[in-house]
Formats: structure tokens, sequence, C-alpha cells
């Protein structure tokens, strides 16, 4: 058997409708981690949809507590071949946000995979359901296409509380580091570029969350008594924001800004624009930090937005100086990032500004991680992806978005390495969320690709893994 066996064997799960009914079992689990009585079916979904699939491939399996009160399982799998043989973890989420029912276009469910088009229609389809049945379904393209075998170790982790924050995640991979460890992470989560490219990322932004409140007096006074006698707190927050981010959106708080970009992420950036795919808004060229590039600014850079800001009663305005206003803040940010200082670093820049009433409330963070680009398993990957599509894939030093990624490269320190088989208009955690069926069938043959490639250990034989760096002594499984 060879590598050309193994694709075609995955891309023949699709053609034949294997896949897709596959995917209609699973996205028909209502796994809605926002709601509170979910936890049955979150349960269900990792013991009774995904364990019997892995059985089935080998694995040995356990649905595990989670260590966060409350918060959904976590499913653990192995497949162990030999200790000499590179070892990969993988990863997914069962949980997907809520199904909106009602706000879903006529003749759509978003418990039903419905086909129309090149669309696949349904809650989950791309976000995470769809990507981790196509990662299942190319493993078991490879294990076919070698007899049984994959010529690696695999681990898996599933969680189902992405949605919410992935409560537990970072305790269990603490609790379990020995046993999770492996050379490598592989896993799909997030969009490609676009839908005709295929992309890999090797890391995400972080984000922190956080509130500005100024709260000047109790009640409202009269704007024509009080006017320009009274501070209104709205032109204060205003005026507090506008010190921070200019009317072009650059950073003006330098402890908020990050290092120069990298010479290796900037030439991995080179070649790559963002935007200009169907149902995207158009790129404000001139907005941001001057001197990038537009793909620069999102996936090399840090941007500051303003969320939400509130301040008297914006749906029935009355003449009156108002006593509060507020605002929701967030900071996306790239790995040299002061990011958990923020609290002290807009303390000292409002009071410098003479925003000293300016209060500040720090809500949540996670923080940004990034591969090297020129790291021997980036490098690898690629030549993998080009071999099975011919065409050069995007690399992107980090998502723009933010995944739990931290966890892998710093609490179990392994490269990470994600590739995503869905397309920035996939309207994730929107109503009719979907799928693309061609970008799925190439996923397909990506990952029976990048698996066959894995377990290559001739060293003479074009992308083997065999001289890959190894971070754990042997693959064996605690």
């Amino acid at each position: 058997m060879t590598r050309d066996t193994a694709i075609q064997s995955a891309a023949e799960q699709y053609d034949s409708g294997q896949f897709l009914d596959d995917l209609q079992r699973r996205v028909a689990l209502r796994t809605e981690s926002q709601e509170a009585d979910s936890g049955a079916s979150l349960r269900a979904y990792l013991a009774d949809e995904i364990t019997p699939t892995l059985l089935q491939y080998g694995f040995t399996c356990r649905v595990v507590n989670n260590p966060a009160a409350g918060a959904g399982p976590f499913l653990i799998a192995h497949r162990h071949e030999n200790d000499a043989l590179p070892t990969v973890l993988t990863y997914g989420h069962g949980d997907v946000v809520r199904g909106y029912d009602a706000q879903w276009r006529d003749g759509l469910t978003p418990w039903r995979v419905t086909v129309d088009g090149d669309r696949w229609y349904g809650r989950g389809t791309a976000d995470n359901k769809g990507q981790h049945s196509i990662n299942l379904a190319a493993l078991k393209a490879v294990l076919d296409a070698r007899g049984g075998r994959l010529g690696f170790n695999l681990k898996l982790l599933f969680e189902t509380g992405e949605e919410v924050g992935s409560p537990g995640l970072h305790a269990l991979c603490t609790q379990l580091r020995d046993e999770l460890a492996a050379d490598v992470l592989i896993a799909s989560d997030g969009p490609r570029l676009g839908a005709h490219r295929p992309t890999v990322f090797l890391g995400s932004r972080g984000l922190v969350n956080f509130r500005l409140d100024v709260k000047l007096r109790d009640g409202g006074h009269h704007s024509g008594n009080w006017g320009g006698l009274l501070r209104n707190p709205g032109v204060v927050l205003a005026n507090a924001i506008a010190s921070m981010v200019d009317a072009n959106g650059q950073i003006l708080v330098e402890g908020l800004r990050p290092p120069p970009i990298p010479d290796a992420v900037r030439r991995a950036l080179a070649d790559i624009a963002v935007g200009g795919n169907p149902g995207e808004p158009d790129v404000d060229a001139d907005y941001g930090e001057p001197g990038l590039t537009p793909t620069e600014r999102v996936f090399g850079w840090n941007n500051l937005e303003v969320l939400a800001f509130r301040t008297g009663n914006p749906e029935k305005p009355v003449n009156a100086i108002p006593p509060h206003a507020f605002a929701h803040l967030q900071i996306r940010f790239v790995v040299g990032t002061d990011w958990q200082n923020l609290e002290s670093i807009v303390r000292r820049h409002l009071d410098q500004h003479g925003f000293s009433m300016v209060e500040i409330d720090v809500e949540r963070g996670m923080p940004a991680t990034r591969v090297d680009p020129d790291n021997p398993w980036v490098q690898w990957a690629l030549h993998s992806l080009q071999q099975t599509t011919g065409v050069q894939p995007v690399l992107l030093p980090n998502l723009g978005g933010t995944l739990p990624n931290d966890v892998f490269a710093d609490v179990l320190r392994m490269p990470t390495l994600w590739v995503p088989h869905s397309y920035p208009g996939c309207s994730q955690h929107a109503p009719d969320e979907h799928l693309l069926g061609p970008v799925a069938r190439e996923g397909l043959r990506i990952m029976a690709g990048l698996f066959w490639d894995m377990g290559v250990q001739d060293p003479e034989a074009p992308n083997s893994a065999s001289h890959l760096p190894r971070s754990i002594a042997t693959g064996a499984s605690a």
C-alpha cells in the first residue's frame, strides 16, 4: 500500500457518503456547553459517539471528569505501537455554541446537516465536529492502507468546554503532563486564510478583556442648569480611550505594544493577503499600526478594540448629564506582550494622562503562542500539504483569533501544528454555520497524507518524519 492509497481511501469516504453519515450523527447530538443542563449530552458525545469509533481504530479510551466543578468531561485515548516511534497528540472539542434554532434561514436546522450545493449546514459542521471528524476519518484511511498500523504513536484529547473557555483544561494537562507528553501536536480548529488555499498555523494571538468605568456622582443632572459645571463621564471616558488608541487604531500605550516582528514571521507573512473573500468586509488599508501591511497587523501585531460603550440611556436619551459611563475593551496580542501586567500598565498610563478617576477591571485573559516558522516540524508539514494538494500552503505564525494553544505549547511544551478545515465565511458561532464540501474533501486528503508521512521512518523517503526532533524519550503511554 502507498501514500496515494491512503489519500484515495480518505477521499472515498467523502464520495461514498460515509463521512456525511458520520457527521450527520454527531451534529444531531445537542452538545451546547453554554446550556446549564448540557452535562449528559456532553458525556454521551464522548462515551457513546467518539469512544466506539476509537475502539474500532485500536485505541484505549477513558472519559475523565473535569477538575473544574460542574464543567464538561474529557476523553483521553491512546494508540501505542512502539517506543521508538514518534508520538503525536491530537485534540478536538465536542461542544458547540447554542443552536439559536429560530434564527436559521428557512429549511435549515442546527441539528441536522443540510447539504445545499457546496455548503453543509449544521451546528458544529465548522466548529469543531466537522474538523475533528475529518481527522478521525483520515486516521482510518491510513490504518486501512498500512494494514492496521499507523507507523507512529497517537494520543487524543477531547474536551467539551472549549466554547465556554475550556474550564479545567489547564489543570487536567498539568496533572497528566507525563501521560499526554508527545513530540508534536497536530490538530484542526479555526479557519483557513481563504477557502481555496490550505493553511497551517502555529499558535494563536492572546486576548485580555477589561472594563473601564467612570462613576462621578449619584443620579443625572439637568444639562441646561449644570452643563459646563459638572464633568460628563461619557466625555471623560471617551478621551481616556482616545489617549490609549488613536483614531486610526494605533496603540498609544507603550506597554501594550509588542516587540518588533521577528524576521522569520515577516518572511512567513510576506506573500499573504488578508480579505477579499466573498462575504468579507473591505479591509481599511490605512487603519492600524503605521508601517505594517494589513497581514502583519492582524497576525504579527496587537490591536486594541472597544467592544461596547455606554453612558446615559442610549435607547431613550434625556437632557441630563449622566452619572456613569463604562466601556468594555479587548486587546489581542502576540508573543512578547506583557499582558499579565495589563492592569498596572493601563493604570499608570491613565494616571499620567490625568484620568485617575477611571476605574479598571481586568476580566479575563489567555496567553499568546507561536512556534518559530523555521522549526523542522513546520517545514515538514508544509512539504506534506504541498505534495498532497500541489498548492503552496499558507503559513500563519499564529491565528489572528485565540485558541487554548498555550496548554500544548507552555504546559505540555511541544510544537503545535494546526491544519484548519474551515474558512472565514463559515458563520461559525452564528446561525447558518456551515462546512464547505470541497474543503472537507481536500481536508480528508491532506490529513491522510500528513498522517501517512508521520509513519514513514525511512530517512531517504520524501517527507519522512524520522529526522524530526523528538521531545520525549519514548512514545509510551502512561
